[in-house]
């Protein structure tokens, strides 16, 4: 394992994208792309959390806390996308993963974090257009989300769960067919991605490690790290987490890390 970067607040959403490395510090309110291991910020959100996919026509999303969903434009500028603040009341937005049709779907936690009493979340599904509308609910910690290659299938990390769900995605973007797509025992699931041969990788803070597991729950490889695994993506072969000391007193304590697979 080596660090690629150090000092950053607390790295989320890892994203490979166009042959390259995306994620964002929400310490920090930095979209971040990673070139030859060199850092840019491309966009600053004045908000927390913040997570990022895109839509097919290459335009960069953006989900706020607050429940914004942005849209970069070609010049650099953020719009809103859709404003799903309707939908989650003053609990914060988390996770989005969006298909090729341009469905992207966002969860929210369902309680106030950190501090509040723990409840289900839900999912919702923001249509092309920018109409959103909820498709799931009793999710227990909603956060990392990813779509299978076919588009057939949503795969959320319940973090309160220990377990990765699944969704059965219909061509207007409604979901059905939920299912145990793994069970994880102690694992607590954050960030997740899907690699080229089908399974999900998730990264896990408090057991301070990043996991490859197959649907049905068997696990295939841990990766340990020294601090906790926030979220994690796979890109030329090469296996990318932001980790942090988490809870940390002592100033940023993130890392940007890799490890050649």
């Amino acid at each position: 394992m080596r660090v690629v970067l150090d000092g950053l607040v607390m790295g989320e959403s890892t994203r490979w994208h166009d042959g390259r490395l995306w994620f964002c510090d929400w310490g920090a309110g930095e979209i971040v792309v990673l070139n030859a291991d060199q850092p840019e910020v491309v966009a600053r959100i004045d908000d927390f959390p913040f997570c990022i996919d895109w839509l097919p026509d290459g335009r960069l999303l953006v989900i706020t806390g607050r429940g914004l969903l942005l849209r970069r434009e070609p010049d650099g500028s953020l719009v809103t996308h859709a404003d799903l603040t309707a939908l989650g009341g003053t609990h914060p937005w988390n996770d989005i993963a969006v298909d090729s049709r341009g469905h992207a779907y966002v969860n929210n936690i369902g309680f106030d974090f950190p501090g509040g009493e723990p409840a289900p979340g839900l999912i919702a599904v923001v249509d092309p257009d920018g109409t959103a509308r909820p498709v799931a609910d009793g999710v227990q910690f909603p956060n990392g989300m990813a779509v299978t290659a076919d588009d057939r299938t949503l795969i959320v990390a319940e973090s309160y769960a220990g377990r990765l769900t699944a969704f059965t995605i219909a061509a207007d973007g409604s979901l059905s067919d939920r299912r145990t797509w793994a069970a994880l025992g102690t694992g607590v699931p954050d960030g997740i991605c899907i690699d080229a041969e089908g399974a999900v990788w998730y990264a896990d803070v408090p057991n301070k490690c990043c996991v490859r597991v197959r649907e049905g729950g068997e696990i295939l490889r841990t990766v340990e790290l020294d601090r906790g695994g926030f979220a994690c993506a796979v890109g030329d072969d090469t296996l990318y987490a932001v980790t942090a000391v988490y809870p940390s007193t002592d100033g940023p304590a993130g890392q940007l890390v890799a490890v050649t697979l």
